[in-house]
């Protein structure tokens, strides 16, 4: 998920989660497995936690949403209890991102300066997928559908239905010999596909040398060393100190604490789908309020008076637009110079 540089919200590594079903080469499920059964779809998406840090593998996926689409390749390994990622471009200019550990360095050289900050976790590159996974069954009705055929590699398809408007449906396409995500997309109530991610080249294996993880493109580095997404919740709720939200999902929890150059910010996840609040003190420039949408990322813009100053509260994640502006409805700054103090 990626969102405009001047929301200040990083770019690394948020490049899958999405859903759709394919309406033909369907292999039936196992006669005795109930793709009905609950249980068994849980227990595909238990192993895919584990699999997004601890399976290594090379290839190139595409990444839709809304009319965009885009190509990159990918070297993920893990070696000695880390993760290694390398991230090259296929389109729309060149660049790639080169992870190591909580070690990130991304290079865009046609791109000018970019601020790379703390995750928004949102598909499987992201922490809150690393992390233990939350109880995610109690907001979204999980289903093992059947199984198919993704890049060479017979998958299992599970999917999750959202069990309130306040969310958006998903479907997982999960290698079978590793539950790697290889699929996925991300439906609205309508049943609308608002992004896709699909491996188009998949080559599963620990056979990958260490030049592949290396920098290889010319241009201005950005490093950044990641928070620990297991940090205690009270200290990204200690983010909060100026403002409180009043009103959030069901389901969602403090996940990451995204940095806010002018103010506060915190990231909140149900286990599959995330959205961040921001909330920082009006510049000079003039931002447009409302909702915007791309794919299934929502912007939510609204600007707040306190004490004779301007604030502007920003909602930014996989959320419906309407869900989106109950959140920023639900903000109360009630601690204006503290905000205006982190300057």
């Amino acid at each position: 998920m990626m969102v405009p540089v001047g929301m200040n919200v990083r770019l690394v590594g948020t490049a899958l989660v999405t859903v759709l079903v394919l309406l033909f080469a369907m292999q039936p499920v196992k006669a005795d497995e109930s793709p009905a059964d609950p249980d068994l779809a849980m227990a595909w998406l238990e192993r895919m936690g584990p699999a997004l840090n601890m399976t290594s593998y090379r290839g190139v996926f595409v990444y839709a949403r809304g009319d965009r689409v885009h190509s990159m390749r990918i070297a993920h390994r893990y070696r000695n209890g880390r993760v290694e990622e390398r991230l090259v471009m296929q389109d729309g200019g060149s660049g790639e991102i080169v992870r190591k550990g909580m070690n990130v360095v991304c290079v865009l050289p046609d791109r000018g300066r970019i601020s790379l900050e703390e995750v928004i976790p949102s598909g499987p590159f992201a922490e809150a997928f690393t992390s233990q996974l939350m109880p995610f069954g109690q907001w979204y009705q999980p289903e093992l559908i059947g199984e198919d055929r993704v890049a060479g590699y017979d998958v299992v398809t599970v999917a999750l239905t959202a069990r309130d408007s306040d969310r958006y449906s998903h479907r997982l396409w999960l290698e079978k010999e590793t539950a790697l995500l290889v699929k996925s997309h991300v439906r609205n109530a309508d049943g609308e596909v608002l992004e896709h991610f699909q491996f188009t080249n998949l080559d599963i294996t620990g056979d990958i040398p260490d030049e592949e993880f290396e920098v290889q493109t010319r241009g201005r580095e950005i490093t950044r060393t990641l928070d620990d997404a297991g940090q205690p919740r009270q200290s990204m709720i200690a983010r909060m100190n100026g403002w409180t939200l009043n009103w959030r999902p069901e389901g969602f929890e403090p996940a990451a604490a995204p940095r806010s150059g002018k103010g506060k910010a915190v990231a909140f996840s149900d286990g599959l789908a995330a959205f961040s609040v921001f909330v920082e003190p009006m510049g000079r420039l003039k931002m447009p309020t409302g909702a915007s949408r791309i794919g299934a990322t929502t912007v939510y813009m609204r600007e707040v008076a306190v004490n004779e100053r301007a604030f502007l509260i920003a909602v930014v994640g996989e959320i419906p637009p309407a869900t989106a502006r109950k959140v920023a409805d639900g903000v109360k700054i009630d601690g204006a110079l503290g905000l205006v103090s982190e300057r």
